[in-house]
């Protein structure tokens, strides 16, 4: 049956349209590859973001913390107190005074508390032994008097501490207690605090200069 005019055009359009699918095709597979890969492609991790440490506050909104040391007007270790932000963040935390109040700070906190115990009750039987050793101690200075014995100078802390770190007693100023300075030669017990409510006294004997020069030289005459 011979071909029309008409069914000629319509094989011509179709050939065309084959032609131009065949053209699009690598494209096509292209663009479909690209997208592939880009969907394999692994994506890179995100960082974890930081929370800040949420801390507690107490009822007059300021910052609650958990005391590593004592602290003078402030509270003793181990308790929870309530100060200024700015306090606590650039005194307190920076100095190792206190820390943020969590679970973990109670229970390292409570160790701490069990060591300190130990080193305190080491301490308090030294200081006793010392007290005792203090007791049996004569202390001999020196000083400047007229006939009557009356001193031109004083007799202080300062003066007995000094006497006694030089025979191996580590005494300083302020744990001697007087009721105020020697100004007579004579003998006198002095009382000291070693701390601890841990009290003792030392026999503290005052003489003049001359008799000491006196009793250096019938010393190095024997």
């Amino acid at each position: 049956m011979a071909k029309t005019a008409k069914d000629t055009a319509k094989e011509k359009g179709k050939k065309q349209k084959q032609t131009e699918k065949t053209a699009a095709s690598p494209a096509t597979a292209a663009n479909e590859t690209s997208a592939s890969v880009a969907a394999e492609k692994p994506t890179a991790p995100r960082k974890p973001v930081k929370r800040r440490q949420q801390i507690p506050r107490g009822p007059n909104g300021g910052m609650q913390l958990l005391l590593v040391d004592d602290v003078p007007h402030l509270g003793r270790a181990g308790d929870v107190v309530e100060v200024r932000p700015g306090y606590g963040r650039n005194y307190l935390i920076p100095r190792g005074l206190a820390t943020f109040v969590t679970e973990d700070n109670l229970r390292r906190l409570e160790q701490h508390k069990q060591r300190i115990e130990q080193l305190r009750q080491a301490r308090i039987a030294e200081l006793k032994n010392l007290a005792a050793r203090l007791r049996e101690v004569t202390i001999t200075i020196e000083a400047t008097a007229n006939e009557e014995g009356k001193l031109y100078g004083s007799v202080g802390p300062e003066e007995i501490s000094h006497a006694l770190k030089a025979q191996g007693y580590p005494i300083e100023p302020e744990q001697v207690r007087m009721e105020g300075p020697i100004r007579q030669l004579a003998l006198y017990a002095v009382k000291l605090h070693l701390g601890y409510d841990i009290e003792s006294e030392v026999k503290v004997l005052v003489i003049g200069a001359e008799h000491a020069a006196l009793a250096t030289a019938a010393i190095a005459n024997k």
